[in-house]
């Protein structure tokens, strides 16, 4: 601390106790005073004198950034605090109270009596109250007291902010905290991840009936009344209460969740018209047996739904397996709907007096292409944009790379489908048997090419990421559980919505099919239909070929995941992997004989990679995701052109699965043989190694691939594979692994020649009348003595900026001192 104020320049009193100040007390002076313990007797004198008084943690902070010490009205030991506004809630005991609204103000947070907005954290004692309330409801932080006990142990950490969300995100209140549930009509395994949910969440669970519950979840699909009467003290809550106080990550209200029976007059004015939750309404279901039956009739005739009746409008659908058009749900906006899913449909459609084939596959071609229209839109609205929305209670649920990864390109599939069923739309509502519907498909040809296979190549990775998010995210998994439950869904999960998309385009095409069929001769939209089957088959292919490519550089980032010390430029868009192959060297190159190793074949190269024999540690990824340790390490990737003969060992009693490779590497003068056994029965040898001879010709541009193969003796090149699993060879491979480790061990070798001669010829510099070089120099600091590095001043004293030199006028006339 002296250093500081030696460097900073600022005039400094070393005191012992207050009585030592009333002698050098002055007008001409600011007196600010830097104590060590803000509970000791010392700290209670200056405060009770109103004096101003800081910590050791802001001289230092105001130090290093260049600015003046803050002015605050209180003590200020640092700033850990600072620019929050806290509100405090559910305190009985005002000592508490008192002792953390003290240690708020030591920490440069400012305290507000009653909540509003400018309120940045909640800090509660409990779960209930209006406080709390409207904390959740405008997404505010909750934390408990410990937050700020833990903030003041870390009060001398420079730095250290109280806000960040590692550090708060430990102390935040859990959305079940002071709750005690219990479950009513759930599955044995629904039940069990929601115990487990509960406890993860900070609460706790009983059996049913248990009179300390303080929460009943039910599952209001199934219960129809409850099994006893509950107190008034016992929340009767929907599960839609659970999961949206995991998402939220906050205890939702309970008066929006409460449970009714089914016999209750509250329930029976919410229900929809066409409900089927009132067996006993004869009247009711009279009603919806007409409505289903006029609807039968009109979709005979019209493929738009009729209007007149609202309760009817939404019952149901045909030509696909989700309709989310029969839902009141459907009509809801979430956020900005799409234009085309709001549009109303052309109500005054001219039916042809006599349907024909062409007309009934039309229409259902326009039906089944409103439908995916309209799950997409569901897809966007119920579940990206939430996702995507700032500023969600409780923070992100997913980072915005996951969001990607699962969604993709279906808002681009989205927009191009909107295209084609307006147009479809048109050309029903003004339908004449030689409009061309071959035509619609052939305009947007090219832009199914652009959006699909971005999609459909990476739904794997989009199924993946969900799985595993809604795992480790409970919040995410409590996301899911809400929307999957509501009507627009239909019973179905995301991942079952999202593989629509790669069901739809063979979907278009047979229906595309059986209208051409229906299509007469001299029609000429038969002939575009025809080209119009053959874009989509284009565009289907395009795909497979896209995803082959994907799943093929896939493999290449998982061999260089695999394989320690793999060279970067094995990574190429031209590249694929071929074929892998396990082998044991049998010669001492490129590895030791025994070596376990591994040759990926390339189409234009071969990584030859060895066992690790020590695996240490695990790798993880920018985005956090752990993956296993590399088993292998590399040994050499060689270009398929320096592969001179392949060569076919003959099975021999002492020699099986054999081959050899003759190889001229560019460095060397000769040939060199590698030679190996492969130990794998999956892949015959006689294919394996026309499959590398293939590439090689390939490579080095010959049509005779069969010319590289040669078939020799064993003994020709001293090939053996005798005792090569054998106990004895074992051994004997081991004792020579640590015989080399016992001699790298003992041996001086290891020491840099470079660096011994640099440090003696430092040493003797200045003997010969040269001045050290940079290099010199540096390696000359490395071998000093402690006791010349022990006068050097410490880097972080030196480069404070002097912020008081700049405001010398101003701080000339004040004097720290020190207690």
């Amino acid at each position: 601390m002296y250093k500081v104020f030696t460097d900073i320049k600022v005039g400094f009193v070393k005191m012992e106790s207050v009585e030592e100040f009333e002698g050098l007390d002055s007008p001409e002076f600011e007196n600010v005073f830097v104590v060590m313990d803000f509970q000791d007797s010392v700290f209670n004198d200056l405060y009770k004198a109103d004096c101003r008084v800081i910590g050791p943690p802001i001289v230092l902070n105001c130090s290093q950034k260049g600015e003046p010490l803050p002015f605050s009205c209180r003590p200020l030991y640092c700033t850990s605090m600072m620019n929050l506004v806290l509100c405090f809630t559910g305190f009985r005991k005002k000592e508490e109270l008192v002792r953390l609204v003290t240690l708020v103000h030591h920490m440069g947070g400012v305290i507000r009596k009653d909540f509003n907005s400018k309120v940045t954290h909640l800090v509660a004692n409990c779960t209930q109250g209006e406080k709390f309330r409207v904390a959740v409801s405008l997404g505010t932080p909750i934390m408990k007291p410990e937050w700020i006990y833990k903030a003041w142990e870390r009060r001398n950490e420079q730095d250290f902010c109280a806000a960040v969300d590692d550090f708060r995100n430990e102390f935040k209140v859990p959305p079940f905290q002071d709750c005690i549930l219990s479950f009513l009509g759930f599955s044995d395994e629904e039940k069990t991840n929601m115990e487990e949910m509960t406890e993860m969440q900070g609460g706790k669970y009983l059996p049913l009936g248990d009179e300390r519950c303080t929460h009943l979840v039910v599952e209001e699909n199934i219960v129809k009344d409850l099994p006893f009467e509950p107190s008034k003290k016992l929340y009767v809550v929907k599960q839609e209460w659970f999961w949206g106080s995991i998402q939220m990550d906050a205890r939702a209200g309970e008066t929006m969740y409460l449970y009714e029976k089914a016999n209750t007059p509250e329930l029976k004015k919410s229900v929809s018209m066409l409900s089927l939750n009132t067996p006993n309404s004869n009247r009711k279901r009279r009603r919806l047996k007409e409505t289903l039956a006029q609807l039968s009739r009109e979709t005979d005739v019209s493929p738009f739904p009729p209007r007149k009746r609202p309760s009817a409008e939404h019952s149901l659908s045909i030509g696909s397996l989700l309709d989310i058009s029969n839902t009141p749900e459907s009509s809801i906006n979430y956020g900005d709907t799409p234009k085309s899913c709001t549009k109303s449909s052309k109500n005054s459609t001219p039916v042809p007096s006599k349907q024909s084939a062409r007309w009934q596959v039309a229409k259902e071609l326009y039906q089944t292409e409103s439908n995916y229209v309209n799950i997409l839109a569901t897809i966007i609205q119920l579940f990206q944009v939430p996702l995507e929305e700032e500023g969600q209670c409780g923070g992100r649920i997913l980072a915005p790379e996951e969001i990607k990864t699962i969604f993709g390109s279906i808002p681009d599939i989205f927009d191009v489908h909107t295209k084609i069923k307006d147009d479809l739309e048109d050309l029903i509502v003004n339908w004449d048997e030689s409009k061309s519907i071959g035509d619609i498909f052939l305009k947007y040809s090219k832009d199914l090419v652009k959006t699909y296979p971005p999609f459909v190549n990476f739904f794997e990775m989009s199924k993946e990421t969900i799985i595993k998010c809604e795992k480790q995210k409970p919040r995410f998994h409590a996301f899911l559980k809400i929307n999957q439950a509501k009507p627009e869904c239909g019973r179905q999960s995301l991942v079952e919505l999202l593989i629509r998309p790669v069901q739809r385009l063979p979907s278009v095409a047979l229906l595309l099919n059986d209208l051409k069929k229906h299509t007469a001769d001299e029609n000429p939209d038969k002939s575009t239909l025809e080209k119009a089957i053959g874009s989509l088959k284009e565009v289907m292919m395009h795909i497979n070929e896209d995803k082959r490519k994907t799943e093929a550089q896939k493999q290449i980032f998982d061999v260089v995941y695999e394989v320690d010390g793999c060279p970067a430029n094995l990574l190429s868009s031209h590249r694929s992997l071929i074929q892998r192959v396990e082998t044991i060297s049998l010669g001492e190159h490129p590895c030791d004989r025994g070596e376990q190793v591994t040759l990926f074949l390339f189409n234009d190269c071969l990584e030859i990679a060895r066992k690790r024999h020590k695996v240490i540690g695990t790798f993880r990824s920018p985005h956090g995701q752990t993956r296993p340790p590399a088993s292998l390490k590399h040994v050499h990737l060689m270009p398929l052109s320096q592969i001179k003969k392949v060569l076919d060992i003959r099975e021999t009693e002492d020699c099986h699965n054999a081959f050899a490779l003759l190889v001229r590497p560019p460095t060397e003068q000769a040939n060199v043989l590698l030679s190996f056994q492969m130990t794998s029965d999956e892949l015959p040898k006689e294919n394996w190694l026309k499959m590398l001879c293939r590439h090689v010709a390939n490579t080095i541009c010959k049509a005779d691939a069969e010319n590289l193969i040669y078939t020799a003796d064993p003994e020709s090149f001293e090939v053996n594979t005798k005792d090569m699993d054998s106990t004895l060879s074992r051994a004997s491979r081991a004792i020579k692994k640590t015989s080399k480790k016992v001699t790298r061990a003992f041996s001086f070798s290891k020491t840099p020649k470079r660096a011994l001669r640099r440090a003696f010829m430092t040493s003797h510099g200045s003997v010969e009348g040269r001045s050290p070089s940079s290099n010199d120099k540096h390696v000359m600091s490395r071998l000093s003595s402690t006791s010349s590095l022990a006068g050097i001043p410490s880097p972080s004293l030196v480069s404070l900026p002097s912020f008081f030199e700049r405001r010398s006028h101003t701080l000339s006339r004040s004097t720290t001192h020190l207690i």
